[in-house]
């Protein structure tokens, strides 16, 4: 018999909401519109394009909804004029359709953000200039600005998902594979030889800073939702703080140990010594520092640890003071400051 009980129950549940409430969210946002349009102006035909924007619109992000309605307002209104445009100004000439799909395009790439066209002008000008019914650009504006309304209004306010719950399960998830890749560095610094490459050794590094800019943006007052308070006594958003401070500076720290590895010799003078012997000494300092940064994004007492690594790492300066050596421990020093400050009282 399957076990429900305990922690085994409740990832259940959260897996089986994760999946319910996007769609249902969906269906309400695309159903509502539909009605509206049917019973408040008595459209005659099927008001399609008051349930798209539930389908276009309301994506992983829920928060983002406001945002991508308002693009998606502009594209159906510069689309409907353009249609109208050209159907008036050039209703028998070959080569109008040709101009739809140029000023489309055009418009597609004036109206972006962030880099992403937006495609609903050339959408919204074909379809208008494929349908020349007296009163459909009307109507297909009024459908896109109900569907929209919506979206906007009742999207963010529908099961929306806790922006606290998912930081944390995200920053558990970086500690996870920051604790691999460190352990990895400590390793080949234990040979004297950099940790393997990894397939993408930026995203690890940037998913912080993700954490905390999606954290900030949800429980701000961007977005329809009241802000939300965080839980009590809760020290996720200074743990994701130090994620996001430290995560350049070991990022520094693996960067150095490639380059120091893949440093091109010099054919006349001798090679250098193999392993390196200041990356042998540092593989105490990055298990510590390892320690120590694990235990402060899990919350946990630090304090202990860190006096480890700074004392170990006192030592590695006070045995290689040399310039090379210190730009080696460059990165375990600013993860080093960014703990105490982390550790400090809050002024």
């Amino acid at each position: 018999m399957l076990d429900m009980s305990g922690r085994t129950a409740r990832a259940f549940r959260h897996r089986s909401g994760g999946r319910l409430a996007p769609a249902a969210r969906l269906v309400v946002c695309a159903a509502v519109p539909w009605y509206l349009c049917l019973w408040w102006f008595g459209t005659s035909t099927a008001p399609v394009a008051a349930a798209l924007p539930a389908v276009l619109i309301l994506r992983d992000d829920v928060f983002a909804a406001p945002r991508l309605a308002l693009q998606r307002l502009l594209g159906v209104i510069a689309g409907v004029v353009l249609g109208v445009t050209v159907l008036h100004g050039m209703p028998a000439a070959p080569a109008s359709f040709l101009v739809v799909l140029v000023c489309g395009c055009a418009g597609m790439y004036l109206l972006h953000h962030g880099g992403t066209p937006n495609q609903q002008v050339l959408i919204t000008a074909v379809m208008i200039y494929s349908t020349p019914t007296p009163g459909y650009p009307l109507a297909r504006l009024v459908e896109s600005a109900v569907g929209i309304a919506v979206v906007t209004l009742l999207g963010p306010l529908l099961w929306p998902p806790n922006p606290y719950r998912e930081a944390a399960v995200g920053l558990e998830a970086y500690r996870a594979g920051l604790r691999a890749r460190l352990a990895g560095i400590a390793a080949g610094a234990a040979r004297g030889r950099p940790a393997p490459a990894q397939p993408d050794p930026f995203a690890l590094w940037h998913r912080p800073h993700e954490l905390l800019v999606t954290l900030e943006r949800r429980t701000g007052r961007t977005v329809l939702l009241p802000p939300r308070r965080p839980p009590a006594a809760d020290t996720l958003g200074p743990r994701l703080r130090l994620a996001a401070r430290t995560a350049p500076a070991l990022l520094l720290l693996a960067r150095e140990l490639e380059v120091r590895e893949s440093a091109p010799r010099s054919p006349a003078g001798p090679p250098p010594p193999l392993p390196d012997a200041a990356v042998l000494a540092l593989a105490p300092v990055v298990e510590a520092t390892a320690r120590a940064l694990d235990a402060a994004l899990g919350g946990e007492d630090c304090a202990a640890d860190l006096r480890v690594a700074r004392d170990l790492a006192a030592e590695h300066r006070a045995a290689r003071p040399g310039r090379r050596d210190d730009v080696l421990r460059a990165g375990l020093d600013l993860t080093h400051e960014s703990l105490t400050d982390h550790l400090a009282p809050p002024a």
